[in-house]
C-alpha cells in the first residue's frame, strides 16, 4: 500500500524520479572449490569414560564427615525413641528395626579417627540394644 499526500492514497504510475537498475547491489562471488576439503569426522569422545567415572566416586572429605556426623545423630535417636518406649512400656518392632538399620549404617567410616571413634562407641551400644531386645 502507497499512501501519497495529505487525501491518501493514489492510483497512478510511479515518480518520474525513481530510478530502476537491474544490478542488485548483491553478488555472490564466483563459485570455486575451496583448496581445503575436510571430511566429515565423528566427535571426539570426552576423554576416559572410566577416568569420569572415577572422578564422580570421589568424596569430599568434608561431605564424608557430614554424612557419618548425621547417621551418627541418627542412630542417638533412634536410641532415644528406644529408651522411651522402655519407659513407657510400649516397645514398638519398628523402633528395633530402625535401630538394626542404623547399626547397618554406621559400619562405614568417615576418614575422621575421632568421629570414628565416638561412632564405634554408638555402634556398640546399638549392638548391645539389639541382643537385649534378643533381635541381634
Amino acid at each position: 500500500m502507497r499512501i501519497n499526500g495529505p487525501n491518501g492514497t493514489t492510483l497512478g504510475s510511479p515518480t518520474a524520479n525513481t530510478r530502476r537498475t537491474n544490478s542488485s547491489g548483491f553478488a555472490l562471488p564466483d563459485a570455486t572449490p575451496s583448496a581445503e576439503v575436510r571430511p566429515a569426522v565423528a566427535p571426539k569422545a570426552a576423554a576416559n569414560i572410566d577416568a569420569l567415572l572415577a572422578m564422580q566416586g570421589i568424596e569430599d572429605p568434608v561431605e564424608r564427615r557430614k554424612r557419618s556426623v548425621q547417621r551418627g545423630k541418627g542412630a542417638l535417636d533412634v536410641l532415644d525413641d528406644l529408651k522411651i518406649g522402655l519407659l513407657s512400656g510400649n516397645l514398638n518392632a519398628s523402633t528395633v528395626s530402625r535401630l538394626r538399620d542404623a547399626a547397618a549404617n554406621l559400619k562405614s567410616t568417615s576418614g575422621d579417627p575421632g568421629l570414628d571413634a565416638v561412632l564405634s562407641e554408638i555402634e556398640l551400644r546399638v549392638e548391645v540394644e539389639l541382643a537385649k531386645a534378643g533381635q541381634f
